[in-house]
This record gives C-alpha cells, sequence and structure tokens, in this order.
C-alpha cells in the first residue's frame, strides 16, 4: 500500500467517525452499531497493509490532522453514548430487580 493510499484510508476512516457522530447525536444507535463495524474493517486494512517506513512531510502531517479528527468525533461519541449507556444500565438493572421482587415475592401475595 502506497502512502496516498494509506491517506485515502484515514480518510476514509474520519468520514465513517463523523457519521457515527452525526448518528450518536440523533440518537441513532443502530445506525452508529453499523458505522462502527465499517470502521473497524476500514482500520484493520490499516493494520495489516501500512506500509513500514513512516511518512514525511505533507503526507504525514495530512495523517496526524486526520487521526486528530478522528479521535475529536471518538471522545464526541463517547461524550454522548456514556450517558446513554448509564441510564440504560440503570433501567436494565432496575427492570432485573423488579422481576427479582416479583418471583420472590409477587406469587404469594393474595388480594
Amino acid at each position: 500500500m502506497n502512502s496516498q493510499e494509506v491517506i485515502a484510508l484515514y480518510e476514509t476512516v474520519a468520514v465513517i467517525t463523523d457519521k457515527m457522530l452525526t448518528a450518536a447525536r440523533s440518537g441513532d444507535w443502530d445506525e452508529v452499531a453499523v458505522l462502527e463495524s465499517d470502521c473497524a474493517s476500514h482500520v484493520d486494512i490499516l493494520k495489516n497493509g501500512e506500509p513500514p517506513a513512516p511518512l514525511t512531510g505533507e503526507i504525514r502531517l495530512r495523517k496526524v490532522q486526520i487521526i486528530k479528527k478522528i479521535l475529536a468525533d471518538d471522545r464526541a461519541i463517547r461524550d454522548i453514548a456514556e450517558p446513554w449507556m448509564a441510564r440504560l444500565s440503570q433501567l436494565m438493572h432496575s427492570s432485573g430487580t423488579e422481576r427479582k421482587l416479583s418471583q420472590a415475592y409477587g406469587g404469594s401475595q393474595t388480594g
């Protein structure tokens, strides 16, 4: 893989993370999951195909810019997802507790 192909893949990952952020902001977690899978595929290609020689000059600067954008998008997605995940966890825990209480005490209650 040459340096232009590497940069093109990084740019594709940046586009995908931008779409993930948009989906997260709108609460479309199914779309976030689909995009995350697509992103992971591209990252795997980068891991396996990026040349061992370091990039230099303008191409290196572009790569750094793209990585900073990807990381910023990732942080923003996490900032949106973490409170949502905490609420979901709380709901699941609450539902599980209600079910356990119902199983333990629901059957023995009379009118």
